[in-house]
């Protein structure tokens, strides 16, 4: 008799944790996977692919007007906020039914329920309790939530994707990627957007061109941006929300959206009980074959918050099993990760910044151009270009790619 129900038990049936769960069990180890909500995780249920959808939407306006200088007379275009997320919800319905097909036939049992750890070895799922070798944490990330008088009348990014009516305007909080690129898929729908930003430039860490460039483009759109500023609290009078900003003025909105960065989904699982090591910020600590300091409990994704993007979680995730089960001893390279934001205009960077080249480097070339694409020319569309490369000067090799436009 088998010491153990399952050789490894995954918790969270995200885009990493699906990935460990058919790996594994088409090596021929018996796995089961844990899920409370809907399939597929953030990416697939409330991250890159509605919010991609909704950038598609965005883009189309644009597209209507670029039409003209090509010889399109398109009539007045009319946009219904109600078609696009019933159109949204039954394609995340069909993805959630192919994870579904997919662990299936991988062979895994397919667990419903909230899963907290009895011990190393035991999970309880609602009223039940599995007992497994191995287990694995791909419980993602979550948003975080403000801490200010009446931050319970704002939205997260995962409410946007289930709003039933577009705001006519919206104030959007936060200086990363996701906040960055609501302001242009509001915006691109129809809406007035106002992005707060308690720094003095958005997308901190991303090269500084690129970070102006964008800046300017989002203005030039009709983008209220406001930099170095914060809200210290929201009220709702006359039907609208009023928020009170750290310069003592105030503003009126339909939505504010408070988009400041997600943190690791670990915090009632019972980790802390058992001694797991976590940062401050509830990520689990991991080596590099992403076990934790409790032997038989590892950890990807989200949750351990290395790079918080869906190909690197299914990177480790196939790393992970391959080290378990297979012959890699090896760990993962996070350099030169390409990242994208589907910001508008669309943002992309692989390798090194110029000022982290700078700051490696003693001799650092950088190759710019700024244009305007081929296509605005015809269209009016006044949009440029910036594409940079950054080259060591001592031996002509590329650092790092960075381009921002159409």
């Amino acid at each position: 008799m088998a010491r153990f129900q399952f050789d490894l038990l995954v918790i969270g049936a995200g885009s990493g944790g699906v990935r460990a769960a058919r790996l594994a069990s088409d090596a021929g180890f018996r796995v089961a996977i844990v899920e409370q909500s809907a399939l597929g995780g953030t990416c697939v249920n409330v991250g890159c692919v509605p919010k991609k959808l909704m950038v598609y939407a965005a883009h189309a306006a644009q597209e209507f007007r670029d039409a003209a200088g090509f010889g399109w007379h398109i009539g007045k275009s009319q946009f219904r906020w109600s078609e696009l997320i019933a159109n949204k919800n039954q394609e995340i319905s069909r993805l959630n039914r192919v994870y579904a097909d997919l662990l299936e036939h991988a062979g895994v049992t397919l667990l419903q329920g909230h899963a907290h750890l009895v011990d190393a070895h035991q999970v309880q799922i609602d009223s039940d309790v599995y007992s497994a070798e191995r287990i694995l944490i791909a419980t993602g990330s979550q948003p975080n939530v403000p801490e200010f008088p009446g931050q319970e009348l704002t939205l997260v990014s995962d409410d946007v994707f289930y709003l039933t009516k577009q705001p006519e305007k919206i104030v959007i909080v936060g200086g990363g990627y996701i906040a960055v690129e609501f302001a242009g898929i509001f915006h691109g729908l129809g809406s007035q957007v106002t992005l707060l930003y308690r720094g003095p430039l958005f997308l901190r860490g991303f090269d500084d061109d690129l970070r102006q460039h964008l800046k300017v483009e989002m203005e030039n759109k009709g983008i209220d941006l406001k930099f170095n500023t914060t809200i210290e609290a929201v009220d709702k009078q006359n039907g609208q929300l009023s928020a009170t900003l750290n310069d003592g003025t105030r503003i009126e909105a339909e939505q504010i959206l408070c988009a400041i960065g997600r943190k690791p989904n670990s915090g009632d699982l019972g980790l802390s009980a058992l001694g797991v090591a976590m940062n401050n910020n509830g990520a689990i600590r991991v080596n590099a074959q992403f076990q934790s300091n409790l032997p038989s409990i590892y950890a990807i994704g989200d949750v351990i918050d290395h790079m918080a993007l869906t190909p690197v979680a299914i990177h480790q995730a196939a790393a992970m099993i391959e080290q378990l089960y297979g012959e890699r001893d090896d760990g993962l390279d996070y350099h030169n990760v390409p990242t994208a934001v589907f910001s508008q205009p669309n943002l992309a960077t692989v390798g090194l910044t110029e000022q982290e080249a700078c700051a490696r480097y003693s001799k650092v070339k950088i190759f710019r151009s700024l244009f305007r694409p081929l296509k605005n020319t015809l269209s009016g569309n006044s949009e440029k270009t910036l594409m940079k490369i950054v080259v060591n000067g001592a031996d002509d090799k590329v650092l790092g790619v960075h381009m921002v436009g159409p």
